[in-house]
């Protein structure tokens, strides 16, 4: 299934994507898409049999703006360096244990809102990621069987950063990972039944319509079953919450001078096999 949530910021319903790609309304159904109804198989036992049926009533998608696909975020695990030839681009060490890292829940938007160059920025870069979203509340997973068991679906997110915030400016990475609108998530939540292989996922990045990153999900040092089992070691993920799992290469970091930063303007994109789509403008904070 495809789940999504649409409306104005803050007024958000849940929706439905059909296999014939028509918007379908969820409100009569259940109240949200968070994580009380990932961990509710009742519920999305409804979902799947009205959205079988054809039961739900049909969204006009014209104009309509696509939010976060999941609400009430509890938290966003963010894994770096977790593709070998991003960490390649940027001369780093392949890490022998995953990387770990968190975003504000508040940093996550749309996946079409505008994303804002934070004041004083100078190297805003891009990051097209693949996000696991928890289903089941997870703690000290042993086996990659549980930890996938307890995935409830992916999602598109845009990892932005900012470079000089990030590594130039004292302390951890927290400083160019949280700047407002710095996660754009979505369009929709595509249940984990419908990825079978979350590690054959073709990988795409453009701005202003020129292709920086092209990668795939194959690349990734840490898979998703590896990353979900060993942040449930350090941390209990509860429904709902998200794990960026790291970024193909490609970013601005990883090229040469002078490196083509993102500036207020410009047009990011951005998509993952299967996941839909995204697009961003940017603009000065």
């Amino acid at each position: 299934m495809k789940l999504l949530r649409v409306g104005k910021v803050g007024a958000e319903r849940p929706a439905l994507l059909d296999e014939a790609g028509v918007l379908r309304d969820l409100s009569g159904l259940v109240p949200d898409v968070d994580g009380a109804l990932l961990a509710d198989d009742a519920a999305l036992a409804r979902v799947r049999a009205a959205a079988a049926a054809g039961d739900l009533p049909v969204l006009d998608a014209t104009g309509l703006r696509v939010g976060p696909p999941v609400a009430r975020i509890g938290k966003v695990v963010c894994i770096g360096l977790n593709y070998h030839d991003h960490a390649r681009e940027t001369g780093a060490a392949t890490p022998e244990e995953p990387i770990i890292f968190m975003k504000a829940p508040d940093t996550v938007v749309g996946p079409d809102d505008t994303v804002l160059v934070p004041r004083g920025s100078v190297k805003t870069d891009w990051e097209v990621e693949l996000a696991v979203v928890i289903g089941r509340t997870a703690r000290y997973l042993e086996t990659d069987e549980q930890a996938l068991a307890a995935v409830a679906g992916y999602t598109v997110a845009h990892d932005v950063s900012e470079r000089a915030f990030q590594i130039e400016r004292g302390g951890q990475w927290d400083k160019g990972k949280n700047c407002e609108t710095f996660n754009p998530l979505g369009p929709w939540l595509v249940t984990a039944d419908d990825v079978p292989d979350p590690q054959a996922l073709g990988v795409r990045l453009w701005v202003n319509g020129e292709l920086k990153q092209d990668g795939t999900t194959a690349e990734q040092i840490f898979p998703v079953a590896e990353v979900v089992r060993y942040v449930s070691q350090f941390m209990t993920l509860y429904p709902g919450d998200v794990i960026n799992t790291g970024t193909p290469a490609g970013v601005a970091m990883g090229q040469p001078e002078p490196k083509p930063y993102l500036r207020a303007g410009d047009v990011v994109e951005l998509e993952i096999d299967g996941l839909g789509r995204q697009r961003q403008e940017l603009r000065s904070a």
